[in-house]
């Protein structure tokens, strides 16, 4: 988690962060009035999570979370869910990252089970979140992150010397133009659901975690799925056949456009794969053969 925080978020307010996180544990235990058990490892890439238990010896978990413009709706979405399909939220301080969350089975997601059989189980699990924002949601809109898109691909590219085909990025920025201006609906999307966010749960079979919440069309949320498990699918012998087959799966299962779950799901692995390279984050260049595979 510590080179991790280092490499995404910036040195100083990484290391302010990291630096405050024994005093946060402390201090929402006495707030929230919990019994800490043990930490849960690995947790999060950008989180702290402990197994603990409320007062009237509930089991729950503790998450520290670094926020940023990604994280900082988590919470939103999670209320807005309220346990239907996702973790129940019990308490919450956005501000600082800190989220009192229903216990699920930390070491069992669904990549303990077979790639058919977990792409079926998070179908459903996220057929479920697609719900209906509320007119004064604040949960950033897909379409704006798009515009953003459409600004820093390019710039990233030009910075990394041209790392990928040209043409793949001026596929990727009238993608983000063309997709955004005609979404057919907004919902609340997860934006992260790939089979290591969704636990077992007790009341539930599968439940998700860890959403980067946006408001969009429901195609936009299946890249994740799309590139899960990205070391197997680079490992394929025919990788581009297995991530378009997802891509056309996933459409069909969902009742989804497969050109716009593609054309989402390539822009996505473009934008994510040079911002990795210009952290010098070794996934990129597997993000950025994704790309070029549904291109």
């Amino acid at each position: 988690m510590t080179r991790t925080a280092l490499r995404w978020c910036g040195e100083e307010a990484a290391r302010a962060w990291l630096a405050g996180l024994p005093e946060a544990v402390a201090e929402y235990a006495a707030r929230w009035e919990l019994t800490v058990e043990r930490p849960i490892i690995p947790g999060g890439a950008l989180s702290l999570t402990f197994l603990v238990r409320r007062a009237d010896d509930t089991p729950a978990t503790l998450k520290l979370g670094f926020v940023d413009r990604y994280t900082a709706h988590e919470p939103t979405a999670l209320a807005l869910w309220d346990g239907a399909g996702a973790v129940r939220l019990l308490e919450a301080d956005p501000a600082r990252g800190a989220l009192l969350l229903e216990r699920l089975q930390p070491d069992v997601s669904l990549r303990s089970l077979a790639e058919d059989r977990a792409m079926l189980e998070a179908a459903e699990v996220i057929r479920r979140l697609w719900v209906a924002p509320p007119a004064d949601c604040p949960i950033e809109p897909v379409a704006e992150r798009a515009g953003h898109w459409g600004e820093s691909i390019p710039q990233r590219y030009a910075d990394l010397a041209g790392p990928c085909p040209r043409a793949l990025v001026d596929e990727a920025v009238a993608l983000c133009a063309d997709l955004a201006a005609s979404q057919p609906e907004v919902v609340v999307l997860h934006t992260d659901c790939h089979h290591g966010n969704v636990l077992a749960g007790t009341r539930a079979k599968w439940l998700a975690i860890d959403p980067r919440p946006m408001l969009g069309e429901r195609a936009f949320d299946l890249g994740p799925l799309v590139r899960d498990r990205m070391a197997t699918v680079v490992a394929e012998p025919r990788p581009q056949a297995l991530v378009r087959r997802r891509v056309t799966w996933l459409a069909n299962a969902l009742d989804l456009d497969p050109e716009r779950v593609r054309g989402w799901a390539l822009v996505q692995a473009l934008a994510l794969g040079l911002w990795c390279l210009s952290v010098d984050d070794p996934a990129g260049e597997d993000l950025l053969s994704v790309a070029e595979w549904l291109s």
